[in-house]
Formats: C-alpha cells, sequence, structure tokens
C-alpha cells in the first residue's frame, strides 16, 4: 500500500467527512496473515455482513471457504461456484411445505435467467482478508475500498466518483445479495478501463446487519486513488459541500 496516498486520504476524509467512519479494504492472499481474527466455521447460516463488524472496529478479520457460515457468502466472495438446491424457488415464491421463498423476484424463470447474467470469479486466494483503511501496512495490496454510509456521506462519495467522468453511470447499483455488491462486483471492476463504483447492501436478507441509517459504497483501488487525488479540487470546497459537511459532523456526535 503507497503510505503517502493512506496518509493524504485520512487527513482529508477527516477534514471534509469529519466524524465520519473510515471505509475498510480487502485483499485476497494464499496465506492467512498473522494476527488476523477468523470466524469458527459455523453450524447454522450466519451472515457474513454481521462478521465484518469486527473490521469496522478496527479488527483484521479474514475468511475462508470454511469460515463464511452462508452458501451465497461462499460464492459471492469467489470460494465456491454452487447455488442451493432449488435456489430459483428460494429466491421465488418458494415451495409450499418444502421451502419458504424470499420473494425477491416473481418466479423461478426469472431467477434463473437473472443467474444467467449474474457475473462469477474465483477467489484468487484461499484467504480474504479486511482491514479498515486505518489499519493497512505498506505490505498490503488492497483490491477495494468500501464505505458503510448514511445518506450524506454517500452523496459527497457518489459526486466525487463522478467527479473526472463524463458518464452519469460510473456509480451503478447492481441487484444482488449484500456481500456480493462490496466484494463481487467492485473486484470485478478493478480491471475495467473506467472502474465504477457500487453502491449497494439494499439486499432485504442483509439490512439487519447493518445499521438502519447505512449503504455501502465499494470503490476498485484503483478508481479510489484518483477519487483521493481530485478531492482538493473538487466540489468539497465550495461552500454547498460546506452545509453538507456542518451537518455530518453534528450526526456523528449524536448520542448512540
Amino acid at each position: 500500500m503507497d503510505m503517502t496516498i493512506k496518509d493524504k486520504f485520512e487527513r482529508l476524509w477527516k477534514k471534509y467527512f469529519a466524524g465520519s467512519d473510515l471505509p475498510v479494504s480487502f485483499f485476497y492472499t494464499g496465506e492467512r496473515p498473522p494476527g488476523t481474527e477468523m470466524p469458527k466455521p459455523a453450524a447454522d447460516h450466519r451472515c457474513l455482513i454481521g462478521d465484518l463488524a469486527r473490521a469496522r472496529r478496527g479488527k483484521d478479520v479474514a475468511f475462508n471457504a470454511e469460515a463464511i457460515g452462508c452458501a451465497g457468502g461462499r460464492r459471492y466472495l469467489g470460494f465456491s461456484s454452487e447455488l442451493m438446491p432449488d435456489f430459483e424457488y428460494f429466491l421465488s415464491y418458494g415451495k409450499p411445505g418444502k421451502l419458504e421463498g424470499e420473494r425477491y423476484k416473481k418466479s423461478p424463470d426469472l431467477v434463473r435467467e437473472a443467474m444467467k447474467r449474474q457475473p462469477a470469479f474465483k477467489a484468487p486466494g484461499d484467504f480474504i482478508v479486511f482491514k479498515r483503511w486505518d489499519r493497512l501496512l505498506e505490505s498490503d495490496y488492497p483490491d477495494v475500498v468500501f464505505f458503510f454510509a448514511p445518506p450524506d456521506v454517500l452523496s459527497g462519495l457518489f459526486t466525487l466518483a463522478g467527479f473526472d467522468e463524463a458518464d452519469p453511470n460510473a456509480v451503478f447499483s447492481p441487484f444482488g445479495a449484500g456481500c456480493s455488491t462490496i466484494v463481487q462486483y467492485p473486484w470485478l471492476e478493478k480491471e475495467a478501463e473506467k472502474p465504477r463504483a457500487v453502491l449497494g447492501m439494499l439486499d432485504v436478507s442483509a439490512r439487519p446487519c447493518v445499521p438502519a441509517e447505512a449503504l455501502t459504497f465499494a470503490v476498485p483501488l484503483k478508481k479510489f486513488v484518483r477519487m483521493v487525488e481530485n478531492m482538493e479540487e473538487s466540489f468539497l470546497v465550495t461552500p454547498s459541500w460546506r452545509k453538507v459537511r456542518r451537518r455530518i459532523a453534528a450526526a456523528s456526535k449524536k448520542p448512540v
């Protein structure tokens, strides 16, 4: 990790987004780094998003396929290509007396068609490591940076992501599991000529695992570095943002 960029972002984040949580980053590796926590294998279903609360609090957290307590989590982090049996019914209206459906899609046929368009990838390492931004070391090479943020902060991130882009879709919001919008989709974007940011955590099943006011904003590192370099010449220096900035700072001081 370029420590100059790391330190610059921390300084500017504190200046323009005072009181806001630092982002989390992730990278893949062949071995579990010393000092990282890893959840024990789950006997029952356990959402990865809940486990990430530790990374948000400043703990370095690693996962391999066995540590992820959700088949979807293993798939969207690249550790498996398998879908649960009758997935097309699970995501739609279920099977009476056998399987409760989530009703996220109108019919099993629509799920099948949607899955044909679903990107897939294979994890490039046996472990994925999540670290909060301030925990990154010079020896770390993060692939993606993602924020858990309320609307005012998202407004700033969204606008900054499009600051040096003519394309109005510099940020996109795909349908998918919460973990797919912070890992799979932004990881696949990192190889694009013009990588996009991903607005996510709109997955109803994952919502109970995050604060009520938070969505996620995930950015491939290549694009994120550009965003950091643009901060001091962007709208962040204007009176318009100063008004929003005051509200962000005030909200951060409210009792939880």
